[in-house]
């Protein structure tokens, strides 16, 4: 089982540690233990959430942030700390802002629960980039969302290389974020969970109206593919 951990350090003192697997969680996951009302459903339910209460009583993406919260409660956003990522095989080590790590580890527990619109985050959360950039993230979920074109076009279906489909996931993706955010303003003492949705909400406001210039600055890179095929035209 591939796993992540994430360690939040302040000078040679570990304050965090998560750790957590990339597979998709199980349906029961979570549900043995005490949850805070702020986790059901109905409390802050997202504009275009696609679940109801009488099925699921608890948010499947709420239910999964108790941890994160107490512990963003314990930092400022803007407090200098260390955050020390561990996947397969690798370690990944960068000085950066509470709040800005909190982000990089909230996107990977969101991407992984089973919240029907995170459900299409779940390719990237299996080959996450911990603390990635705005140009990493287009890239990324370009490159997934096109490998997610392939499958379909492989087993007989309509494809879409205008990438409207992927603009129309980022938006859903937005109101998911507003609704969180209130939920977890709501559970915290501090602003640094807030703050961290907040920055997780900038990449999916930027990834929508992006794209065709971001492919425009990638396309070179592709010369070779190009050149290769008119030359066997």
């Amino acid at each position: 089982m591939t796993k992540v951990v994430y360690r939040f350090r302040a000078a040679d003192t570990l304050l965090y540690e998560y750790a957590m697997p990339l597979d998709p969680p199980k349906p029961n996951d979570g549900e043995e233990s005490p949850k805070p009302a702020w986790t059901k459903l109905a409390f802050h339910q997202c504009a275009n959430c696609t679940l109801n209460s009488h099925e699921h009583p608890y948010c499947p993406l709420a239910i999964r942030l108790p941890p994160l919260i107490d512990m963003a409660d314990k930092l400022n956003s803007y407090d200098r700390i260390v955050v020390d990522v561990e996947l397969r095989g690798r370690r990944i080590i960068q000085e950066t802002t509470a709040q800005r790590a909190l982000s990089s580890l909230l996107g990977l527990v969101m991407a992984t629960s089973d919240c029907p619109h995170m459900a299409f985050l779940r390719p990237m959360a299996r080959f996450h980039l911990p603390m990635a950039s705005e140009e990493e993230t287009e890239y990324r979920a370009v490159s997934m969302y096109l490998l997610a074109q392939y499958f379909l076009h492989r087993e007989g279906h309509t494809v879409d290389l205008t990438l409207d489909g992927l603009t129309k996931i980022y938006q859903e993706l937005q109101r998911v974020n507003m609704a969180l955010a209130d939920r977890i303003r709501a559970a915290s003492h501090q602003d640094t969970a807030g703050n961290a949705i907040v920055l997780l909400d900038v990449f999916a406001k930027v990834v929508p109206y992006s794209i065709e210039d971001a492919m425009q600055e990638f396309q070179h890179l592709f010369d070779p593919y190009l050149k290769a095929f008119k030359a066997n035209q």
